[in-house]
C-alpha cells in the first residue's frame, strides 16, 4: 500500500507529551463501541494521529484493538519527522509509522482515526475545519475520536464523530480520584473547553452532574462506582445519556453531541 503523496504535512508540531497507558480509557471505549465494525471490515485500518515524542500510544492501540478485532492494523502518523524516525524500530506486523498531518498520508480510507491531545493547541475556530477534513477521510462506517486527557490518563473527555459529523461526547475518569464531576472540565476538548461558562450547554451539564453527584452522596458508602452509577442514572432523566450501566461502571458517561454543542456566537 503506497501512501498518498502530499507536498507538505498539514498541521503544526505538538508538545509531544506522552506516557505509557495514558490513553487506556479512550482505547477501551473504542474497542467496546467500535470493535464490531472493525471485525466486519476486510482491512480494518486505524490511525493514531499525532502520537507524540514516543510511540507508546500506537503500540498500545494495536494491542487493545486486536483484542476486539484480530486483523486490525494501526498507522501512527506524526508531523515531526524526527519522531517518525524514532518510532520506526517499534514497527511490527500490523503497526507502521508515517510522516504526515491532517491530510493523512494513506492510500485508503481508515475505519478509525484517534486524535488525542492534538487539537488542544489550536484556536477553537479551527476545530470545525479539522473535524470536517478528518471525517472526510473516514471509510463508510468509520469513526473519528478526538479529545484530551491528563498526563497519566485519569481524566479524559472526547468527542466521537462519524463521516456526517459529531455524534457524542464521553466523560471518563478514575473514580477514586474524582472530587466532583466538574473536575473533568479542565480536560474538555478544544471545541468545548472555552464554552464552560454560564449560558452554554456544557456548563449546564456539568452543573447538573455535580448536583446529581451530591444527591448520590449516600451511595458513597458502597464505593465511588456506585455513587457514579446513581448520579448518572439521575442525570439521564434530564440529559440524553446514550450508554448503559455497563459503561457507567467503567467511570464513563456518554451524551449526545447535540445536547452539549456550543451555542452560536
Amino acid at each position: 500500500m503506497s501512501p498518498r503523496q502530499t507536498s507538505r504535512p498539514v498541521g503544526t508540531v505538538t508538545r509531544g507529551t506522552t506516557n505509557p497507558n495514558r490513553l487506556r480509557r479512550m482505547d477501551r471505549w473504542i474497542a467496546a463501541v467500535h470493535g464490531a465494525a472493525l471485525r466486519r471490515a476486510d482491512d480494518p485500518v486505524a490511525v493514531d494521529l499525532g502520537y507524540g515524542a514516543a510511540p507508546w500510544t500506537a503500540v498500545e492501540l494495536l494491542a487493545r484493538l486486536r483484542g476486539a478485532a484480530p486483523h486490525a492494523r494501526v498507522v501512527g502518523i506524526e508531523i515531526d519527522p524526527a519522531r517518525v524516525a524514532a518510532a520506526k524500530p517499534y514497527e511490527r506486523e500490523g503497526l507502521t509509522f508515517r510522516h504526515g498531518g491532517f491530510e493523512l498520508p494513506l492510500s485508503s480510507a481508515p475505519l478509525l482515526i484517534r486524535a488525542a491531545n492534538v487539537l488542544r493547541q489550536y484556536d477553537e475556530e479551527r476545530v470545525a475545519a479539522v473535524w470536517e477534513r478528518l471525517c472526510g477521510r473516514l471509510a463508510p462506517g468509520g469513526l473519528l475520536v478526538e479529545g484530551t486527557c491528563d498526563e497519566i490518563g485519569r481524566r479524559h473527555v472526547w468527542v466521537a464523530l462519524g463521516p456526517e459529523g459529531p455524534r457524542t461526547v464521553t466523560f471518563a475518569t478514575r473514580l477514586g480520584s474524582l472530587h466532583t464531576p466538574s473536575d473533568l472540565a479542565e480536560r474538555l476538548p478544544k471545541a468545548l473547553i472555552h464554552r464552560n461558562v454560564p449560558g452554554e450547554p456544557v456548563h449546564a451539564f456539568l452543573r447538573d452532574f455535580d448536583r446529581a453527584w451530591a444527591t448520590a452522596a449516600p451511595y458513597a458508602s458502597y464505593g465511588a462506582r456506585q455513587r457514579w452509577i446513581r448520579a448518572v442514572r439521575d442525570l439521564a432523566a434530564d440529559w440524553p445519556v446514550v450508554d448503559r450501566p455497563a459503561r457507567w461502571r467503567q467511570g464513563e458517561v456518554t451524551v449526545a453531541w447535540e445536547a452539549l454543542a456550543p451555542r452560536r456566537a
